[in-house]
């Protein structure tokens, strides 16, 4: 049966988590996920003076990193429809100093308030498979990204190896779930849903078919961490 990815249940199993959010994603992770934010910058950089977008900001981890990256210079516009998610990232954004640089904005992905060709960077961490139809949040992520821009997708996926694949499946299925709903109670069983989106999100060349069917060119993959995440990138 299809992982319910409603909006309604997304959107509210986000909002009951968003206080405990990132102590989790530290935990769960042992602090790798701002390697991978960093490797994501990294690989795709801002370059222009054209504002970045980041959706499915969540509490603005990838956002904060666009900021640095372009060393505070540059604008950067986060978007998620969880306003509690939102109020956090707003916190974080408050307390490094970056109120005039970046925004925060209710929207959805699969609805983006923004004109055509307007970002030079448009980016998404761990939310494109959040998101209800996938096809139609890629497309409003490359209609809002100007020409010659990159669109940047990092998202977990399976390791390759056998034995990487089997570990990483114990933990995923066993130990994360536990973890996670024992810290973070909620209603929607969000540690369950996330091994069970992840299993269920194409990834490797599946997705990168996806964005260039978006409109990508020279789209690349990354593996990061024996493949437990995987960083996509294209040029509009």
């Amino acid at each position: 049966m299809p992982v319910d990815k409603s909006d309604g249940r997304i959107r509210q199993m986000f909002g009951e988590i968003a206080g405990r959010y990132d102590l989790l994603n530290r935990l769960l992770s042992l602090g790798i996920d701002r390697r991978w934010r960093r490797e994501t910058v990294r690989r795709v950089p801002p370059s222009g003076k054209e504002p970045v977008l980041d959706v499915c900001t969540g509490t603005a981890d990838l956002a904060l990193a666009y900021w640095k990256a372009g060393g505070g210079r540059i604008r950067v516009v986060g978007a998620d429809f969880c306003r509690e998610m939102l109020a956090v990232g707003r916190a974080k954004v408050r307390r490094a100093g970056a109120e005039a640089s970046i925004a925060l904005v209710e929207a959805d992905a699969q609805r983006l308030p923004f004109a055509d060709n307007t970002f030079q960077v448009v980016s998404v961490a761990f939310g494109l498979r959040n998101v209800e139809d996938t096809d139609r949040g890629l497309g409003e992520m490359v209609r809002v990204c100007r020409p010659r821009g990159a669109v940047a997708v990092l998202e977990f996926s399976l390791p390759e190896t056998p034995l990487a694949r089997m570990a990483f499946g114990w933990y995923f299925r066993r130990v994360l779930p536990r973890i996670g709903q024992t810290l973070a109670r909620n209603r929607h069983g969000a540690y369950h849903y996330l091994p069970s989106s992840v299993r269920e999100f194409p990834q490797g060349e599946a997705l990168a078919r996806r964005l260039r069917a978006a409109g990508l060119v020279d789209v690349r993959c990354q593996r990061l961490t024996l493949g437990i995440a995987t960083l996509y990138w294209g040029i509009k």
